[in-house]
Formats: C-alpha cells, sequence, structure tokens
C-alpha cells in the first residue's frame, strides 16, 4: 500500500476518537513511527497523529524543517501540552486528513509540551509563533479527536466540509491544499 493511501480522510470516525496513552514503548510503537514518518514525508506535511494512519494511540510525529536534503524529525509519545499562553494566532492551517482545504484557526501563540521519546526519555518542546507552535497543538488536538475543522463555528465548519467534499470529488489527495485565505 502507497503512504498516501494509509492516510485516513474525514469523516472517519478514527479522527474524533479520545485516542489511548501508549503503556510500553515496543517495537511495533518504534515501526509505526517509522511509518508515520514515511507517510509524513511521502505527502509532504508537517506533522502526523497516529489516528491519522487509524492507530487510537498517543503517538504524533513532526518535522517542521525538513527539505529533499535534510530531516529533522520528531516522535512524540503521550504528548500533553502543559502550557499555551501568549497572544491568540490566527493562521490558515492544512491536514493531511483533510486534502484540498486550508481553515483559518486561532491559537496561542506560545505552547510548552512534554512527551516520551522512543528511548523513553521525557522531553520538553517549547515553541513560540511559529510552524512548530502551531503544529504541536494541531496534532495533540488529533490525539482528543479534534480536528481543524472542530474550531469553527458551526456555520463556517459546514462551509469548509461543503468545500472538502467538493475538492474530494474533484481529486485531492493528502498533501493537497487550497492557497491559505
Amino acid at each position: 500500500m502507497a503512504s498516501i493511501d494509509d492516510i485516513v480522510l474525514a469523516p472517519d470516525d478514527r479522527l474524533k476518537t479520545e485516542c489511548a496513552p501508549i503503556e510500553e514503548i515496543t517495537d511495533d510503537i518504534r515501526s509505526l513511527a517509522e511509518r508515520m514518518l514515511e507517510d509524513m514525508y511521502a505527502t509532504e506535511g508537517c506533522g502526523l497523529a497516529a489516528p491519522q494512519v487509524g492507530e487510537l494511540v498517543q503517538l504524533v510525529v513532526i518535522d517542521v524543517d525538513y527539505t529533499k536534503t535534510k530531516k529533522n524529525p520528531y516522535v512524540l509519545v503521550n504528548p500533553r501540552i502543559i502550557v499555551a499562553d501568549g497572544e491568540e494566532r490566527e493562521t490558515g492551517e492544512g491536514c493531511l486528513s483533510f486534502p484540498g482545504i486550508t481553515v483559518r484557526v486561532s491559537r496561542p501563540s506560545h505552547v510548552v509540551v512534554e512527551a516520551r521519546n522512543l528511548d523513553g526519555d521525557l522531553m520538553r518542546y517549547e515553541a513560540s509563533d511559529n510552524l512548530m507552535a502551531i503544529c504541536l497543538q494541531h496534532e495533540i488536538d488529533h490525539l482528543h479527536g479534534i480536528t481543524m475543522v472542530d474550531h469553527l463555528k458551526p456555520l463556517a465548519r459546514m462551509r469548509k466540509m461543503h468545500e472538502f467534499e467538493e475538492a474530494l470529488a474533484a481529486g485531492a489527495r493528502p498533501g493537497d491544499v487550497e492557497a491559505d485565505e
């Protein structure tokens, strides 16, 4: 199966499900993280959460710096936001599970996240006013069954879902985004 076919698309119920904490970092978890990184790079995403590949566990991969020649991946096991503050920033977000659309989402500009890495070490990530701050919040939302469209008011959510359905009908695939609104 091609990496692009691994991506779960809305309105799949797995995207609305609270994910289980990972009790032990096993070879299966390491393999899942590797598969998720491959899927993320293949679709030119900057983050991917386990439910987006059909696995309902608290695992996120992120790489906001990658290029064709350089990769700087982060693997976060059981990530949790411990601080989300700073001025609210509204930016256009895309999502591999919602190809073909961009959604304006308002989020705190500063975030501190704690998570385990694949060695089991407790790590702390801090980001402010950048793509990493947005990506951390977006991907951790996925672990709690929250998608980018859930940040919209009901009428705006309905419009975006209609746009998404049209984009899918027109052939949008994971990694496809519209121009920022």
